[in-house]
């Protein structure tokens, strides 16, 4: 029988940054190597619930959630940044708050810009990357982006409305099921609680603004590659290989500028996790266990 002093509890915060209520997910040791994780659209520190206690015997845990996302605030979009750059400032003032000046990244989707901006603010602060699905090279962004980009060349309402279907149920749960081998494995809980999220009133505004703006990080790739190849952060890329979103197309470019990166390719689709837990899990434990070490 598990020992139950020996589960780790995870708390439910909420911190103020910026005069925005900024809620996350922490767990583990107060003095242990911190592990952040950044979550994707359309989740939140949701998408890391299974993996939180399978980590956090031996690390702290932190899993913020973006405004307009979980259980953060979700101002008008009108008077409030939704922007990437606004993101990583957030995330930023949120671990200065906690005293975590120094952490492995885990990166996903979104994820992925805003811990990358993150790291060109404090390349000394990033111990390690676990990259999943998250893109930092043109090569990634291919047919599914083709609308999205064509609201970055033409921002108009005709443009911005017809990103709609990108907030609908059906979206929703397609970026859960595509790509995965047995849908089984995946807990309809999943789409129907980010689609209650999505359902918000001004909500769907708040996501348009945030599909505009990633046009913005497109011209830092170059700058992201920069710093994977001036620090040298160890890495490990765990990959779902059948993303229409995110394809592999963009895992393996990460091997130009990390070429000491270990790179999985996993038969699954865009939230692998939901999916490979019991295969990523062990990969992430050993890979953290080699460079963070445990308390």
């Amino acid at each position: 029988m598990t020992d139950p002093a020996s589960i780790p509890v995870t708390y439910y915060r909420t911190a103020k940054v910026e005069d925005v209520n900024v809620f996350y997910r922490e767990a583990g040791p107060a003095g242990a190597p911190v592990v952040l994780l950044l979550h994707g659209f359309p989740t939140s520190s949701h998408m890391f619930r299974n993996l939180i206690p399978l980590l956090a015997d031996r690390y702290r845990v932190i899993a913020p959630d973006y405004p307009g996302f979980g259980g953060s605030d979700a101002p008008d979009h009108r008077t409030f940044a939704y922007t990437f750059a606004h993101y990583a400032d957030l995330v930023d003032g949120l671990l200065s708050q906690l005293g975590a000046d120094r952490y492995a990244m885990y990166v996903m989707d979104y994820g992925a810009p805003v811990g990358y901006r993150l790291a060109l603010k404090h390349p000394e602060r990033v111990s390690a990357l676990v990259v999943q699905n998250g893109n930092a090279y043109e090569e990634g962004l291919k047919a599914f982006w083709d609308p999205i980009k064509a609201y970055w060349r033409e921002d108009t309402p005709e443009r911005r409305e017809a990103l709609a279907f990108l907030v609908a149920p059906e979206t929703t749960k397609f970026q859960y099921v595509d790509g995965v081998a047995d849908v089984t494995r995946i807990d309809p809980d999943t789409w129907l609680h980010d689609q209650v999220l999505l359902d918000r009133p001004g909500n769907k505004d708040i996501q348009l603004d945030l599909f505009r703006d990633y046009g913005t990080n497109v011209p830092l790739y170059p700058q992201f590659q920069a710093f994977f190849r001036a620090h040298k952060p160890p890495t490990l890329i765990v990959w779902g290989r059948n993303d229409t979103i995110f394809p592999a197309d963009g895992a393996h470019p990460y091997l130009r500028d990390l070429p000491d990166a270990e790179l999985h390719l996993l038969d699954t689709g865009h939230f692998a996790l939901e999916d490979k837990l019991d295969v990523m899990a062990p990969m992430i434990r050993d890979f953290l266990g080699r460079f963070l070490g445990s308390p």
